[in-house]
């Protein structure tokens, strides 16, 4: 546990302030955590992320002896110790066994609590040294494209999109020009096997927990990322070049810890909304609206039944009645109009 410190000075209480929960967030920082044994695989891929992750990386060059999956040993103390003081909200901890080579867990924090988990394997990789192209400049927010439904439907994928999502994303913006987009991560699946083509997060939510383990089956998870290049097209719109960059990482899905429902029910909960921005309508819940997954603003209108009877039609000369028509209407049936009286007569 750490000690709850007292602020001493003006500069301290803005740091301890700036570390207090907000409605916008900061930029998530990750720590990559060195397991007790790491092959050479393990050291590159980590130095990769780290290159993608900056300036919001944290490095801990020596060895600690930490098994997130691992309930009995003292590992979660130790991350729930290292995110409290490195005001970190994301681990990278790399490990290699016999039974699990080259392997990497992402874990993701809460209020200084582990949140949840999932763990990798790295079965092949290339460096960025290895694409002699231009790359991108540290800190600028890349632009995340999944390729696969499995992400949607798959709760192991969703997951690995959520958690992959939240490491890269860096500071909230509300909008960004085109020359700023400097560099696109492309992660997409092998091969779909056919038994996961209608798969639902239902489906395989009411599965055993023995079923849910085993990913063997799975298929490959590939992260590609690529530099954006503007072209003139002779239009307003550029014309859009995509040249790898590195780092090419081709991943297994191996074990993961899903989130406990009070806790993510807490991680996911909003703040209230202030009455002088509900007046304003800012954040005020819109009925009947939504927000499709390509952006566009979608609504329903609900219009009641339509009566008939009132309906206006076209209006005609010739269907337009004679006034002795209209008298003979209101007098009713029995009387004869002064019409007919005369053609008697």
């Amino acid at each position: 546990m750490l000690r709850t410190i007292k602020p001493k000075n003006a500069r301290s209480k803005r740091v301890l302030d700036a570390r207090q929960p907000k409605e916008i967030e900061d930029a998530r920082t990750a720590i990559f955590v060195k397991g007790t044994h790491t092959g050479e695989v393990v050291k590159n891929v980590m130095k990769e992320l780290m290159a993608l992750k900056r300036p919001h990386a944290i490095a801990f060059n020596k060895k600690n002896p930490i098994l997130p999956f691992d309930t009995a040993s003292k590992s979660e103390a130790s991350l729930e110790f290292f995110s409290g003081k490195n005001d970190a909200s994301m681990f990278v901890v790399g490990q290699t066994t016999k039974k699990r080579p080259n392997g990497l867990t992402f874990v993701r924090m809460f209020d200084n609590k582990v949140l949840d988990m999932t763990e990798v394997g790295v079965v092949s990789w290339k460096g960025m040294s290895e694409f002699k192209t231009p790359k991108a400049t540290p800190g600028h927010k890349p632009l995340m494209h999944f390729a696969s439904e499995l992400f949607d439907t798959h709760p192991r994928f969703a997951q690995l999109k959520s958690m992959l999502v939240d490491f890269f994303n860096g500071e909230e913006i509300d909008s960004i020009c085109l020359p700023g987009l400097e560099h696109v991560i492309s992660v997409s699946c092998g091969p779909t096997p056919d038994a996961l083509n209608n798969a639902t997060a239902i489906a395989y939510a009411s599965r055993p927990t023995t079923a849910l383990e085993d990913t063997s089956n799975l298929p490959m998870v590939h992260i590609r990322t690529y530099t954006v290049k503007l072209l003139a097209s002779g239009t307003r719109v550029p014309r859009v070049e995509l040249t790898p960059m590195g780092p090419s990482l081709d991943l297994s899905l191996r074990r993961h810890q899903a989130a406990d429902s009070e806790l993510l029910k807490q991680a996911m909960k909003r703040p209230k909304l202030k009455k002088t921005d509900v007046e304003k309508g800012l954040g005020q819940r819109k009925k009947n609206m939504e927000v499709d997954e390509m952006g566009d603003l979608r609504g329903k209108v609900h219009v009641g039944k339509q009566d008939l009877a009132k309906l206006q039609t076209r209006k005609m000369k010739g269907l337009k009645a004679a006034p002795g028509e209209q008298e003979d209407e209101e007098m009713g049936d029995d009387t004869e109009s002064p019409r007919k009286r005369r053609k008697q007569a």
